[in-house]
């Protein structure tokens, strides 16, 4: 198993994500790849004393910068770390690709390197959200508008996912939606109802609410791309305002000092479950090859956690499963 890591990419980059990598190294089973400034990757292994010679290094200078156009990726910037790695990723030279870099530029980038599945109409952005059963949240920014087509086949390789990495026997779908009733919504919804409800190849649970979504009602939840981000960093900004809130409560007297130090393994649990470092990033589903996508502002920690769940999805075969789908699919 081999890693390839765009360490260019992101706001912290290079030094927290080369940090990140070396972290990986001393704790995860793989063999890792750094696509970026060699100058910079060695000097930062002499800071942390790191021994270089336990990782490859491929050198470029050009990184793709955050406000970059999407197609710079194979344009002006197609020397850049993250063309650079999602070649290398194409070629077969590492199993999986992880970056933190322009999410635009990386989604084109892996569209038309490594390319999409046969039969994939677009590739779409994965993210759990941290409720006591996970949520896929599909698509999670990557495509603004989508037909109910495009939905169908989120739900089926959302539920390919959930089953091959997450355990999920029979993942239950939902549509996100502004109420449960079949006629709720846009047009656009009231179609993806229906081809939801007709298709064979999915255990879809009908419409459902973003109020709801905490209380286990599914397991995959699809949406466009626009909404699906929205709802995504609706929720990491609530769980910041109740982490919040209450640690304000649980340090402001005395006797809730103590109340928190009782309760300090499940707060610790709880913050966990709010902290998208320890989630590491999002997989771009229907792509040929495993491409996560790691928060902007990922530190080393985050990048650590982004490069165990490309180890995860590349060891589970879930790729292979959302092609098989995506094939049942075209014979109806």
């Amino acid at each position: 198993m081999k890693i390839i890591v765009d360490v260019m990419g992101g706001d912290k980059a290079p030094e927290e994500t080369v940090r990140g990598v070396f972290a990986a190294a001393d704790e995860l089973n793989a063999g890792y790849i750094l696509v970026g400034n060699r100058p910079d990757i060695e000097r930062i292994a002499a800071e942390v004393g790191f021994d270089l010679h336990r990782v490859e290094i491929v050198h470029t200078d050009v990184v793709i910068e955050m406000e970059d156009e999407p197609l710079s990726v194979v344009r002006a910037k197609k020397d850049s770390s993250m063309a650079t790695g999602l070649k290398l990723l194409a070629e077969g030279r590492g199993d999986a690709f992880v970056s933190s870099g322009n999410t635009g530029a990386l989604f084109a980038g892996a569209t038309l390197i490594p390319r999409k599945i046969k039969g994939v109409q677009r590739a779409g952005i994965g993210s759990i959200l941290p409720f006591k059963t996970p949520v896929l949240l599909l698509d999670a920014g990557a495509n603004i508008s989508v037909n109910e087509e495009n939905l169908l086949q989120f739900a089926m390789m959302g539920s390919a996912y959930m089953k091959q990495v997450h355990g999920v026997e029979n993942p239950r779908v939902g549509l996100l939606n502004n109420g449960t009733e079949t006629h709720k919504g846009t047009p656009l919804q009231q179609t993806a109802y229906l081809r939801l409800s007709e298709s064979p190849l999915v255990n879809f649970v009908g419409n459902v609410e973003a109020s709801t979504l905490p209380f286990d009602v599914c397991d995959v939840l699809v949406t466009d791309g626009f909404t699906g981000n929205i709802l995504l960093k609706s929720v990491e900004g609530c769980g910041k305002l109740l982490m919040g809130r209450l640690k304000e409560i649980l340090y402001s007297t005395p006797a809730t000092k103590l109340a928190a130090l009782t309760m300090k393994k499940q707060l610790t649990e709880m913050k966990k479950d709010f902290d998208p470092s320890e989630r590491g990033g999002a997989p771009i589903l229907g792509i040929s090859r495993p491409v996560i996508k790691a928060h902007g502002s990922s530190d080393a920690k985050a990048i650590k956690n982004a490069i165990r769940q490309a180890i995860e999805y590349s060891k589970s075969g879930a790729i292979f499963s959302i092609a098989e789908e995506i094939r049942k699919n075209q014979s109806f």
